[in-house]
């Protein structure tokens, strides 16, 4: 059976050839599909489960479920049986992750030591700490992106590893463009980093036009960095400074946290990280918006609470 590839993110097709290879063969795959009940599922679900398969999100349930369910469904579309067992398996329980969060110490530590090894590096990491930016968000972004007048960071596009070494350019994961306002810290980064950029190019005498991308080892901008290479570089740099446990995708963590905590809104926090909506926001951040709630609550009670004798 196959999937519509052409329908499918390239991330989401690897994901699925992944689940299928490792998890649903080895169990289902000697069982001929007209024979697959729903029971057969809810064995199979519950034994995943045990052995500390995957745990999806609340809202879509593990992906080896959605999985299963999208091939049976087609199934059912070329009559390979007459109903889909999916529909009325007990979908498994979410597992849920703790998000893991850097320390400020070590926020501030990484985008510096970075920069004086490489300030190309150093830049790139300043970004999801301050703006929520995915991976593949960050290599895609181009220089007609960024405009440092206005202090605005567009994100419409994303970069993904494909097959064969090839690059992907893609929409977003929510596939909708955002403006982000950047900090005066980050902007005179980004000054730094197209300055540099354009001293390559000159003295390699080729242009940098706007469509160059902002990360990029190609002196005209036209390569973007790969996201594994990315991703490498954090590790490495990490183990290099003592610091084990921190990776590209927590410094995104760290500024949706910090914001919430601080009191912003929860949906101008789901605005910059780029989720689909708020409540996408609240169920992964949910403990540091009580957090922030708790907080909010003292607040209150001294503003509301007796004065004391003598005021």
């Amino acid at each position: 059976m196959v999937l519509a590839g052409d329908r499918l993110s390239p991330t989401t097709s690897n994901e699925y050839r992944r689940l299928l290879d490792r998890q649903i063969l080895p169990s289902l795959g000697i069982r001929k599909v007209p024979t697959l009940r729903a029971a057969d599922l809810d064995v199979f679900y519950s034994n995943l489960f045990r052995q500390g398969g995957d745990g999806g999100s609340a809202q879509s349930g593990p992906p080896t479920h959605a999985l299963i369910r999208r091939l049976l469904s087609q199934a059912v579309k070329w009559g390979w049986c007459a109903a889909n067992p999916a529909a009325n398996a007990s979908r498994p329980k979410v597992r849920h992750h703790e998000v893991h969060l850097p320390t400020p110490e070590q926020v501030v530590a990484l985008p510096k030591v970075a920069t004086d090894r490489d300030p190309d590096l150093g830049c790139c990491l300043r970004l999801p700490a301050v703006t929520g930016a995915r991976r593949g968000e960050l290599c895609a972004l181009k220089w007609s992106d960024v405009d440092l007048d206005a202090g605005l960071l567009a994100i419409s596009r994303s970069i993904v590893d494909g097959r064969s070494d090839s690059l992907i350019e893609k929409g977003t994961k929510t596939h909708s463009s955002r403006e982000i306002t950047l900090d005066q810290g980050t902007k005179a980064a980004l000054a730094k980093q197209l300055s540099r950029h354009v001293e390559r190019a000159a003295a390699c005498h080729v242009s940098l036009p706007t469509s160059a991308f902002v990360f990029s080892d190609s002196p005209d901008g036209i390569t973007p960095w790969r996201p594994g290479r990315v991703t490498l570089a954090v590790v490495r740099l990490c183990q290099r400074v003592g610091v084990a446990d921190v990776r590209l995708h927590d410094l995104r963590h760290f500024a949706a946290t910090r914001m919430l905590v601080a009191g912003v809104p929860v949906r101008t926090v789901s605005g910059r990280l780029g989720h689909a909506n708020a409540a996408t926001t609240l169920n992964v951040y949910a403990h540091f918006v009580e957090t922030s709630d708790a907080e909010a609550a003292e607040v209150l009670s001294d503003l509301l609470s007796d004065p004391k004798p003598g005021n």
